[in-house]
């Protein structure tokens, strides 16, 4: 069987960096794409760039994921590779945590990767192709200090896309899961001429994802980890 073709594709939990990286990608490469954001307004030179669409969605709340996901269809098609990026933190010593604010962090690292994970597979089983990607870090991995809320939300998204790929592999979908371990380069963290390349370049992370929606179905990964030299493991 060849790698699938595709044609749409919806990207959650967008901004700057890699997102903004994948959106070009994707359309240099003759996809319609669909954005998605908790603020639209400012996705609007990237969707000027690319030919987006940008869509305001709460990523933790099942009726916008829904809504989300109705109104691209409606306006392109059912997406055939799905992104999700966003995630939610909160720093600090766990006994001065405000549990609220840890709870809303996991909701949007690991209970709205479920929510456009559900959605996005309702539209691809029925035709037993697509792609889900799960953008990770290092806390899924390994949860540092100070950094409770990330590492449960990172973990949760590990487990979530882990049993999804052995789910729906079958049926034609491939999950994967991308550890992004380190630093991505960006405006606001340009990195310094010291220690070359010691940051993820968001252009060179976007083409793993590439590579990773083309694999044949007989060697796909489940889950690939991207790192700049610098970082130890």
């Amino acid at each position: 069987m060849s790698p699938p073709t595709y044609r749409n594709a919806l990207i959650v939990g967008t901004g700057p960096g890699l997102s903004s990286s994948l959106a070009r990608l994707f359309a240099r490469n003759g996809l319609t794409v669909a954005v998605a954001a908790r603020r639209t307004d400012k996705l609007a030179e990237l969707c000027a760039e690319t030919g987006a669409t940008a869509h305001a969605c709460d990523a933790s709340d099942p009726a916008a994921v829904a809504t989300l996901f109705d109104a691209v269809e409606a306006a392109s098609g059912a997406p055939d590779v799905v992104v999700y990026n966003a995630s939610g933190r909160v720093r600090g010593p766990l006994v001065e945590l405000d549990p609220e604010a840890v709870r809303s962090a996991i909701a949007v690292s690991a209970f709205g990767a479920f929510l456009v994970g559900q959605q996005a597979a309702r539209r691809m089983l029925p035709k037993g192709q697509g792609a889900i990607l799960f953008s990770g870090a290092t806390a899924g991995v390994k949860g540092f200090a100070l950094s409770a809320s990330f590492a449960m939300g990172k973990f949760a998204l590990r487990g979530l896309a882990q049993s999804m790929a052995r789910e729906l592999s079958p049926k034609g979908i491939h999950v994967a899961h991308v550890v992004i371990d380190g630093g991505i380069r960006s405006a606001a963290r340009p990195g310094g001429n010291e220690t070359p390349d010691a940051l993820l370049e968001p252009d060179a992370i976007a083409e793993s994802y590439w590579h990773l929606m083309h694999q044949h179905r007989s060697a796909w990964t489940w889950e690939l980890e991207v790192r700049p030299w610098v970082e130890k493991f």
